[in-house]
């Protein structure tokens, strides 16, 4: 994967509605917690920074520190793996969501606590930092 010169707001656009308001919130808070700028990566995901992995089959590539996509259905936020199990206490007080290894989707953030959003991104940042190569 790797950024593009996409504009971010042809991406945040995806999301119509009350979604969009939603996206600009999650750019900004994105962009808080990691101190960095958005940047579309792939086409359709907005990230903000970027880290070195290697895995031990040697694949190796370059990825966003932090990320999500906005979309007409639902928010996806990309997160370090196994966060749910990392962080179970996080994700229930989190509200509505569902979860995948490494995927946060969130319909609407309405009922999200915004408080348990933050301190899930900013561990997972942490997490994927200390990783980083």
């Amino acid at each position: 994967m790797s950024p593009s010169d996409l504009p971010v707001a042809e991406v945040l656009d995806r999301a119509a509605g009350p979604r969009r308001a939603e996206a600009d919130e999650l750019v900004a808070m994105l962009g808080e917690v990691s101190g960095e700028r958005p940047v579309v990566w792939a086409g359709r995901i907005i990230g903000f920074g970027a880290y070195e992995y290697r895995y031990e089959s040697g694949r190796e590539g370059r990825a966003p520190l932090l990320a999500f996509a906005p979309g007409p259905a639902k928010h996806t936020i990309y997160l370090v793996d196994d966060f749910s199990e990392r962080w179970p206490d996080l994700v229930a007080a989190l509200g509505t969501h569902r979860a995948s290894k490494v995927c946060l989707y969130l319909t609407r953030l309405t009922g999200v606590d915004r408080g348990a959003l933050r301190t899930l991104l900013e561990r997972s940042l942490a997490e994927t930092r200390s990783q980083a190569r």
